[in-house]
């Protein structure tokens, strides 16, 4: 069979390997692979209008161009892109998993970590790429094409966002990781799971994707870190507990900085981050011992973090000149929430307005959760929309709303809910706007509608 791929891609010049009948280009290879409502042997014909050069199916024949046939076109898809994208094993994989932290994890890697591209939430970046992606984890054959194409760009290494659904889904299939790092676990996301042990069974997939090398980066302080240490693999571990291989010792928040102390081998050192927050000590602790398990001494690691840039739409002040703070971040989970708003709590502030939402169409069972926390830790919540897809935004926030409290106000309205903030917000106040960071749509019903935070932002500024 690899005889065959490698003499069709070499005679016929495939291009690409493409599942999806819609994206299919010229001389591309089509895999009529078959899910749970699709089968894509129906879309053979489409793939064929759109230039398929070569087709893998597993029934039918005579087909007007050259394919071949197997009896399980999904199990093969992975023997196909390892063939066609041959050079995807070369690059080193870094993977980071979690319920929160990946995004800003994995871009720290790509930040210190020379000659690393970076697949994830913000894209496929690198020195010479940067596009978008509709998932954390991009589908299998997207996967492997932006491996092999990193790889060819000269990097090394390929930090990666492995998401849940992208585990779950199978779209990290074939791929052996040099390093596996897992933020933190919370009841989060548990709208496709179900249950916690069923998320952590499918965050434990990467781990069992370590080679025979691998190390296990492991945050011992996490409450679900009892469910990793009993892998068979090589381990090592961070945080503030006195058994972690890096120890968190302390660390000082400052307007613009943080300042952390750790101890490694028995040694004290001083890193001084640009990250605020105490959930990215952890995030950059994580990417400290994934640096030092590849012999990168804490002498250049400690130089390494000037490099890092602050993540856009995660922990993100906008300076209007105002007397008044405004951040805005992608916290949408009741950890990511409470974490970012117990940061600005520690900050010299007045009040906190907050404004924010819930995404339509999953995670019912925990919206009066984040609804609690939100009251608990904001002087205001002002309850909008957030990407309500099927759903009524007003039915979402009656969820949301902890009513044994009375420090909210409902505008259904994004965009008014944000002026609305900024109208009252007086000196010293801080308005916080989550959920959406930099995002340039908003989910209503099937479609992607345009919309930003910071358009808004630009738009009710200019006119004052």
């Amino acid at each position: 069979m690899k005889n065959l791929y490698n003499l069709y891609k070499k005679n016929l010049n495939i291009n690409n390997v493409k599942t999806n009948s819609k994206e299919v280009l010229p001389n591309d290879l089509f895999v009529c692979i078959k899910g749970l409502k699709e089968d894509r042997h129906e879309y053979i014909d489409e793939a064929l209008n759109k230039g398929a050069g070569f087709l893998v199916v597993s029934k039918g024949k005579d087909y007007k161009v050259p394919y071949i046939k197997v009896r399980n076109v999904n199990k093969e898809l992975v023997n196909i892109l390892k063939y066609i994208y041959e050079d995807y094993s070369r690059v080193n994989l870094i993977g980071v998993t979690g319920t929160d932290g990946k995004t800003t994890t994995a871009t720290i890697i790509k930040d210190m970590l020379d000659n690393t591209g970076y697949i994830g939430t913000n894209g496929v970046i690198s020195d010479n790429t940067n596009e978008s992606l509709n998932n954390t984890t991009p589908s299998i054959e997207k996967l492997y094409y932006y491996l092999d194409k990193l790889y060819k760009e000269g990097n090394k290494y390929i930090s990666l966002e492995a998401s849940s659904e992208g585990l779950l889904g199978n779209r990290l299939n074939g791929l052996l990781f040099q390093r596996a790092i897992i933020t933190n676990i919370t009841e989060d996301h548990l709208n496709v799971h179900k249950t916690i042990d069923n998320y952590i069974k499918c965050k434990r997939k990467l781990f069992n994707k370590l080679d025979k090398d691998g190390i296990a980066i492991l945050n011992r302080d996490d409450n679900y870190f009892y469910k990793f240490k009993t892998m068979k693999k090589k381990k090592l571990t961070y945080g503030k507990s006195m058994y972690s291989n890096l120890r968190i010792i302390d660390y000082i928040e400052e307007e613009n900085k943080t300042i952390i102390k750790y101890k490694y081998k028995k040694k004290y050192y001083i890193v001084t981050s640009p990250l605020l927050g105490e959930f990215n000590v952890y995030n950059l602790s994580s990417v400290i011992l994934t640096l030092l398990s590849l012999n990168i001494s804490f002498d250049k690691i400690q130089k390494l973090v000037n490099k890092i840039k602050t993540p856009s739409g995660r922990v993100e002040f906008l300076d209007y000149n105002t007397n008044y703070k405004i951040l805005i971040d992608y916290a949408h989970t009741e950890n990511g929430i409470k974490n970012i708003l117990t940061f600005l709590n520690k900050m010299k502030h007045k009040r906190i307005i907050t404004v924010t939402g819930a995404a339509g169409g999953r995670e019912v069972e925990n919206r009066n959760k984040k609804g609690i926390v939100l009251q608990a830790l904001s002087n205001l919540v002002i309850y909008t929309m957030d990407d309500p897809r099927w759903e009524k935004p007003i039915d979402i926030i009656n969820m949301m709303i902890d009513k044994t409290k009375d420090n909210y106000i409902i505008e259904e309205n994004r965009e008014t809910a944000i002026k609305k903030a900024l109208s009252i917000a007086n000196k010293d106040d801080i308005v916080a706007i989550l959920g959406k960071g930099r995002d340039t749509y908003m989910a209503i019903k099937d479609l992607k509608v345009y919309y930003s935070d910071i358009d808004v932002l630009d738009k009710y500024f200019k006119k004052l």
